[in-house]
């Protein structure tokens, strides 16, 4: 009796490990969500003031990327997936993907600069180095000066995917924030930068690209081109939790503009 008893309690483990790995949090008032390092700021303004309106629910972030974001969604180990980039055809065909909020991305100079308007390939040009002086695109016979973020930012990393510069970048220097970014530019008449466009102050000069500048309504139209999704994955024909599904109504509603702008993100059209 003593043997069945315990066949049948390492039976029960198993089973319960089984139902336990890759599901969805089924916990009353836990929303988990998983994926892109570069909506950190977004997740956290969102869920932060979420929960303080809702005290009865905890949303958790896992920073894994957006990949594995992504799987994450299509193992059923998270609510919702958090991804800085597009799905791929094969991932739609088992995701869902919602637009919560646009990264919007300015190239910014020193207002004493005459440069105005630069293309995506003059952009990649000089942070590739392969454009080395100013009066190469227009601009004053000086040297030009690259400043960028750490590796590990996620203004760095849409900046560098969407001009194709990806480890290709010759930085002079690589700096920790937004701030100090726009406060090197700002004190160097040879300095370009980057930054999201809803950080940038009135210290330096935001460029057009393409003749398009960097607007709220040029970034939600699509036609300023320094700028990519920020999107919430979920699997198709599953449910949300209703925890989930009330989080994710407020995330992408009109009532969480504010936090996506205070976030240095720029809202979807309405």
């Amino acid at each position: 009796m003593k043997k069945i008893i315990s066949i049948l309690t390492v039976v029960g483990l198993l089973m319960a490990c089984f139902t336990g790995c890759g599901s969805t949090s089924t916990e009353d008032g836990i929303v988990a969500t998983d994926g892109s390092t570069s909506m950190e700021k977004v997740i956290g303004y969102l869920s932060e003031v979420y929960m303080e309106e809702n005290s009865d629910v905890k949303v958790t972030y896992n920073p894994t990327g957006s990949g594995s974001g992504i799987q994450a969604v299509l193992e059923s180990r998270c609510d919702i997936g958090l991804s800085s980039r597009d799905l791929k055809d094969e991932e739609k065909a088992e995701l869902n993907g919602t637009v919560v909020a646009i990264d919007g991305i300015a190239v910014i100079v020193n207002p004493e600069n005459p440069v105005k308007d630069l293309t995506i390939e003059q952009i990649a040009g000089l942070y590739k180095g392969e454009i080395t002086n100013w009066s190469e695109v227009g601009g004053a016979d000086a040297p030009v000066v690259l400043i960028g973020r750490e590796a590990a930012s996620g203004t760095r990393d849409g900046f560098e995917t969407i001009t194709y510069t990806e480890d290709l970048c010759k930085y002079s220097q690589e700096l920790t924030s937004t701030g100090d970014v726009v406060q090197t530019v700002a004190s160097n008449p040879n300095a370009i930068g980057y930054a999201s466009v809803a950080s940038v102050k009135d210290t330096v000069k935001m460029l057009d690209v393409e003749g398009v500048a960097p607007t709220t309504e040029t970034i939600q139209n699509g036609t300023y081109k320094v700028q990519r999704d920020f999107i919430f994955v979920t699997k198709k024909n599953a449910v949300l939790t209703d925890a989930a599904k009330a989080f994710f109504d407020f995330a992408t509603s009109e009532a969480a503009d504010d936090l996506i702008v205070k976030a240095g993100a720029v809202p979807v059209a309405r």
